[in-house]
């Protein structure tokens, strides 16, 4: 089970994370631009997991920690980005049910392809 939270994280974490403004994190939707346009998490930036290569993730911090989704549980584009992102090198967790738990759970989405930021308390 230890092995399993260093990979995985539900919508709540990331919420509280985003919420308080939590710096060893990033948010990527792994999803399509169109996908991303539609609605994502707050904070989020759109990564479609089929452009992640050593080129593309040259800029990337090194030192955090990228939490990623997709639509859910019929979705398996999270786990096909945090793969790749792995095999970068990168630290990743997939964000357990995805922005359709995200929705299910009352938390906010924004639409087009500005990422968006949460009202912090």
């Amino acid at each position: 089970m230890l092995a399993k939270l260093a990979y995985h994280t539900d919508v709540w974490d990331v919420y509280e994370d985003l919420k308080n403004g939590v710096t060893e994190i990033a948010v990527f939707d792994i999803r399509t631009k169109a996908q991303y346009e539609v609605a994502h998490i707050p904070g989020a930036s759109n990564f479609p997991f089929r452009l992640i290569t050593q080129d593309s993730t040259g800029h990337l911090d090194r030192a955090i920690t990228y939490v990623v989704y997709c639509d859910g549980i019929g979705c398996n584009a999270s786990t096909k980005g945090a793969y790749a992102l792995s095999e970068l090198g990168f630290k990743v967790k997939e964000l357990l049910g995805g922005l359709d738990f995200w929705k299910r759970d009352g938390y906010p989405v924004v639409a087009g392809m500005a990422s968006g930021s949460l009202i912090r308390d």
